[in-house]
């Protein structure tokens, strides 16, 4: 599972700043009229903008807050807050060069702001720089070690890497810090069936569909090593179980972006071969409403 954290950043930094009445200027995104400006009452201008956009982001306006945000770093130059919400915005928008650029000046204003560091981390690991990842993810944790979702994206770049004792670890930190945050368990099962240790692959997974009935990930996972290892009436029940659930698991590409190693790619593809689960993909999607 790839889980990206640069949305539950993007809510941290919306939570900078307390939520309470909108005023005229953050509702309208319009500054005050008035000819004489001064410097102190531009940043404040930016950063009520700012937080304008902070909001909108909670309700996920994303469409509305970036212009709000754009110029909230005009006016506010020196504030973090208004870089970092811009660069998040641009790598939600999948402009991730242009995010990474805006992040790394609010990183500049302020490195020891963790979520920066955390949705720096997730932007390179989009842009496949994983030990870059891996160093922004880092330094973020050094200043914010619980938090689940960070952990999760730095066990994911271990794992890309087949760094599969780090990346464990790192699954395991996340689990320490919340018991239920079932796509760690998802990934350790991932990390244990391209080891060869398919029993420990489906406790985990059986683990992680315990805490979430409808995670289609575990449950077809479970379904792909149950069949392999000779269940295959009960693999095929579940395999057609998970893809009711969420048929864009019946997609080889989509399993590789989250994050599925080629042994179980390979059994995967296989599984998705036999006649009754393309039966059943085929009766899924004639079954899909026509638009």
């Amino acid at each position: 599972m790839l889980k990206r954290n640069w949305f539950i950043s993007l809510l941290a930094v919306a939570g900078v700043w307390s939520i309470g009445e909108v005023s005229p200027v953050m509702g309208q995104a319009l500054l005050p009229y008035t000819l004489n400006l001064d410097a102190a009452q531009l940043e404040q201008d930016g950063l009520n903008l700012a937080q304008d956009a902070a909001q909108l982001v909670r309700f996920g306006q994303f469409e509305l807050a970036f212009p709000r945000a754009k110029l909230a770093t005009q006016l506010a130059p020196d504030a973090y807050e208004t870089w970092f919400i811009l660069g998040s915005l641009h790598v939600q928008r999948e402009e991730v060069d242009e995010g990474i650029a805006v992040l790394e000046k609010a990183y500049s204003l302020a490195p020891s702001e963790p979520g920066i560091s955390f949705s720096l981390g997730s932007a390179y690991f989009q842009k496949g720089k994983y030990e870059n990842a891996i160093a922004q993810l880092e330094t973020g944790l050094a200043l914010k070690p619980d938090s689940p979702e960070a952990l999760f994206d730095l066990g994911n770049s271990y794992l890309v890497l087949r760094r599969f004792p780090d990346s464990v670890s790192a699954y395991q930190q996340a689990l320490e810090v919340e018991s239920e945050f079932w796509p760690a368990i998802n990934n350790i099962g991932l990390v244990k069936y391209e080891q060869g240790d398919i029993d420990g692959a489906i406790a985990e997974w059986e683990t992680a569909v315990e805490i979430d009935k409808e995670a289609a990930e575990p449950l077809l996972a479970t379904a792909v090593a149950l069949y392999k290892s000779g269940r295959e009436q009960q693999g095929l029940n579940m395999g057609k179980s998970a893809l009711q659930i969420d048929n864009r698991y019946g997609d080889i590409d989509f399993l590789a972006e989250n994050l599925w190693g080629d042994n179980l790619l390979r059994d995967t593809q296989a599984f998705l071969a036999i006649p009754q689960i393309q039966s059943y993909l085929l009766s899924q999607e004639n079954a899909e409403p026509k638009p």
